[in-house]
């Protein structure tokens, strides 16, 4: 019996979709099958409910743990902080410390402000910026959390969503008041964002976009971006919850050498603990005094503390570069399966964070069969691996030797035109998980 499956449909009546994350969701890797919940994890091994270990390679939690499940010198900060108090009425010192350490490290932006998630911090850029510019439209590119200002886009299109991230997006519960205010445009399609501008009474006061996800930037690509942006007096907003912090020590930003004028930071800074940061350049930044910002829980100390000691130790030990390696080395392991087993991939991503896709009609059905059958292998593993310090040669080995076993698998598959999948087919939107 998989435990965390049954456990799963209890929660599904108690708990609106059965968690709170869309990407943990079990029908997005193998439903019905998947183990869902955890017992333990640390560093990238994970023990279910029925107490079988795994390795994680699909993701080290949305990509957050980037040295590892539990690690024991964050641990032992968190200790210390929760003997001397995480709560109080007065301020944690190590919230200057940390506001100190990501200034020092970008340059160009003069202060810093703090929450707990990634969908807060765009929330708070966003209000910042519209403060400072006084326009109320937005031109966006990539994925922004869930919020109101986001969704609203597919208000006047239900399919602008469907090329940012997330297909299938509904707009229930949204006010109408955002409608005509969200501009959606292209990545590394310059046109796109020009045309936006080009048009009369545009009111475009932000641009907010990942610096890359997928692709890298072409042609200039950030460059003519923020070209546009300084022209028409736009804040220029750069989301790294995802890419800070992974390729290299600070926004991938510094390393594609283009500043924003806002940036915002989660997931990796606190090595999974809640924790968020928003810097910008500071006369911006000042404008937050001018309008309500606050909420209790931001001034928790064990964020603090947790980033303060993740940050130290990836910059002590260069972690990123490491964890850049890692992923450099499962995309050759990949291209050398592919070529062998003769099956046709696309590979994608920062070098920290490989994706992979099966370039057929079926490729979900693939995809599902692929994790169907590395989980038997002890692998959590899908389209994205998120490397961490937790990984070492050793284990990537033990990775990509079953990934060359079931890819010959997926060659067999495809010359017999049949995949023997044990349950459904994996979901890929948000439509398809409230059936």
């Amino acid at each position: 019996m998989n435990k965390g499956q049954e456990l799963l449909k209890k929660a599904k009546k108690l708990i609106p979709g059965g968690n709170q994350l869309l990407s943990k969701r079990s029908e997005l890797f193998l439903p019905g099958l998947w183990p869902t919940y955890y017992k333990k994890a640390k560093g990238c091994k994970v023990w279910d409910l029925n107490n079988k270990m795994y390795y994680d390679f699909a993701g080290m939690g949305v990509t957050s743990c980037v040295l590892g499940y539990s690690n024991k010198d964050v641990n032992k900060s968190l200790i210390n902080g929760l003997k001397t108090g995480s709560m109080c009425t007065l301020n944690a010192t190590e919230e200057v410390d940390l506001a100190k350490e990501l200034l020092n490290i970008h340059k160009w932006a003069g202060m810093a402000k703090f929450c707990k998630s990634g969908g807060e911090a765009c929330m708070v850029a966003i209000r910042i910026a519209r403060a400072y510019s006084n326009k109320n439209n937005i031109a966006f590119c990539g994925y922004h959390g869930w919020h109101d200002w986001y969704l609203a886009t597919n208000m006047n299109n239900k399919k602008n969503l469907d090329k940012q991230l997330l297909p299938g997006l509904k707009t229930k519960g949204v006010s109408n008041s955002f409608k005509n205010s969200i501009k959606p445009f292209m990545y590394n399609d310059i046109k796109t964002l020009k045309k936006i501008f080009k048009k009369k009474n545009n009111d475009v006061g932000i641009i907010i976009m990942e610096p890359m996800r997928g692709a890298k930037p072409s042609h200039n690509f950030l460059k003519q971006v923020k070209y546009i942006a300084k022209k028409n007096k736009a804040i220029l907003i750069f989301d790294e919850i995802t890419s800070g912090f992974k390729d290299n020590y600070g926004g991938l930003h510094l390393k594609l050498k283009v500043s924003p004028d806002i940036a915002i930071f989660g997931k990796s800074i606190g090595n999974g603990y809640p924790i968020s940061a928003i810097i910008g350049k500071k006369k911006i930044m000042q404008v937050a005094q001018e309008t309500f910002i606050s909420s209790t829980m931001w001034t928790d100390r064990l964020g603090f503390i947790a980033a303060n000691t993740t940050l130290k130790k990836l910059k002590k030990s260069n972690i990123n570069k490491m964890i850049s390696n890692y992923g450099n080395k499962i995309k050759n392991g990949w291209k050398k399966s592919a070529k062998k087993n003769d099956i046709k991939i696309g590979i994608s991503g920062q070098d920290a964070i490989p994706y992979l896709r099966f370039d057929y009609p079926n490729s979900l059905e693939i995809l599902t069969y692929f994790t169907q059958e590395m989980l038997k292998k002890g692998f959590l593993a899908g389209a994205q691996v998120a490397t961490s310090y937790a990984y070492n040669d050793k284990v990537i080995n033990k990775y990509l030797k079953e990934v060359d076993n079931v890819f010959g698998k997926i060659n067999n598959c495809l010359i017999n035109g049949k995949f023997p999948l044990k349950g459904q087919i994996k979901h890929s939107t948000f439509k398809r998980l409230n059936r």
